[in-house]
């Protein structure tokens, strides 16, 4: 394999505890993924991702389209971060004061179907993980141990 690749073997192919799910050439090589996943991990960039999926917004949709409530600063960073991987498109326009609209790149709209999946695992999965937190939680009623 040539440097910075890796190989993300398939489940079917052997147990889990047979193969590692990803082979970097290097051990201390993370061939990206870490960046990646840190900015897939932070839940702000993900929310941003699923509302751009839907269309172009302005900052102020955006905003108000984020579950929660995103702060200003916060959705700032976040979509200078996600343009800056190349996930968002951002366009200003020379108006008075100046509009700006955010959109998914390509690269933004392939991560789409990876987003969906995880959020269609999660939702066949709810309830199961309820269960063990609910087991969990009752085996440690200590709240310092969650």
């Amino acid at each position: 394999m040539s440097a910075g690749h890796m190989a993300v073997t398939s489940p079917a192919a052997a147990p889990a505890a047979a193969v590692p799910v990803i082979v970097c050439d290097t051990p201390q090589d993370e061939c990206g993924v870490r960046d990646v996943l840190d900015r897939l991990g932070d839940k702000w960039s993900v929310y941003v991702v699923v509302e751009l999926a839907s269309g172009i917004r302005r900052f102020k949709e955006l905003q108000r389209a984020i579950p929660g409530g995103i702060s200003q600063r916060m959705l700032t960073l976040t979509v200078r971060r996600l343009e800056r991987d190349g996930l968002v498109k951002r366009t200003v326009y020379p108006t008075v004061p100046p509009q700006v609209e955010y959109e998914l790149t390509e690269m933004g709209h392939s991560l789409t179907h990876l987003v969906k999946a995880l959020a269609d695992w999660s939702i066949a999965h709810r309830r199961a993980i309820a269960a063990s937190h609910e087991a969990w939680d009752a085996a440690h009623p200590d709240p310092e141990a969650r």
